[in-house]
């Protein structure tokens, strides 16, 4: 249901207050460069810092922004079941194609709790759910065998993968079929994982480079190898960068970087990019020709 290059979008703030022009304009330079599809509210989006209202309004700019050019995948995950159902139903009513949802953090479910979180979720909504599994940071890995169970939900369409577990893609594919969509969530594994399957890559380097990750993604998708592994290796210091600090740190100073109308503003717990960090963006940046 989704392939290429799929920024998980920062969200634009200034003097505090999320800047919804500066989001326009990041979508449409995103779509000018060739970007697949767009996830507003994950957490390159510094979605736990956005109240309720504020991430429906990051939600409703991207769409409105998007303008069904490419297809917008909500962040809509939670620790708290209910709360997720409340932002599917929002994403759904707004006109989002899908909703990424995240395992649940903190709480730490077992594989039973996260499977019936999931059945809960498609059972609330009929949007479609892409699973977010990033054990680094909610500590609950969701198995390679749950996974493949809940592949069979007809609403769950995706995995994003941030495992770091490549043989993952294998049993995935093994388990949930060939046409199960299987997308990164490790830029810096981008390039193995679509060798084994995987169709795409919700990125973060792509809020940055947006043109050399879709011509990345373009080149995996044509088994070009050749090309894929250059682009690969000029993009790889970048990928590094993007996690110099703590994310999106560097990923908005990147930003700054390149658009005068962008500012690096995050929240805390998050702060702005250390020296040291903006030293290793601007070098990346350099390296990979975006500046």
């Amino acid at each position: 249901m989704f392939s290429g290059s799929i920024p998980a979008l920062v969200t634009p703030f200034r003097d505090g207050a999320f800047d919804a022009p500066a989001l326009k304009r990041l979508v449409e330079w995103q779509i000018d460069e060739g970007t697949s599809a767009l996830v507003p509210c994950g957490t390159t989006g510094e979605s736990p810092t956005l109240g309720f209202e504020e991430h429906y309004r990051v939600i409703d700019s991207c769409i409105e922004a998007a303008a069904g050019r490419v297809p917008v995948i909500a962040g809509c995950g939670s620790n708290d079941t209910a709360t997720a159902m409340r932002h599917m139903r929002h994403a759904q009513a707004a006109g989002a194609t899908a909703a990424l949802v995240v395992a649940p953090y903190y709480n730490r479910p077992t594989q039973e709790g996260m499977l019936a979180h999931f059945r809960a979720l498609a059972d609330a909504s009929d949007l479609p759910i892409v699973v977010y599994n990033v054990p680094g940071r909610t500590v609950a890995d969701i198995s390679a065998e749950t996974m493949c169970k809940l592949a069979e939900i007809p609403s769950v369409v995706a995995i994003k993968d941030a495992s770091g577990d490549l043989a993952r893609v294998t049993v995935h594919r093994a388990g949930a079929g060939t046409d199960f969509c299987q997308l990164s969530g490790n830029d810096d594994l981008w390039l193995p994982h679509a060798v084994m399957g995987g169709v795409g890559c919700i990125s973060v380097t792509a809020n940055v480079a947006p043109r050399l990750c879709a011509d990345f993604a373009a080149a995996c998708a044509a088994a070009d190898w050749a090309k894929a592994l250059a682009l690969h290796d000029r993009l790889f210091d970048l990928h590094k960068a993007m996690f110099s600090d703590a994310s999106p740190g560097p990923a908005k100073y990147a930003l700054s970087r390149i658009h005068d109308w962008f500012s690096p503003e995050v929240r805390l717990p998050i702060i702005p990019a250390s020296d040291a960090s903006r030293a290793a963006v601007d070098a990346a940046l350099s390296s990979a020709g975006v500046i």
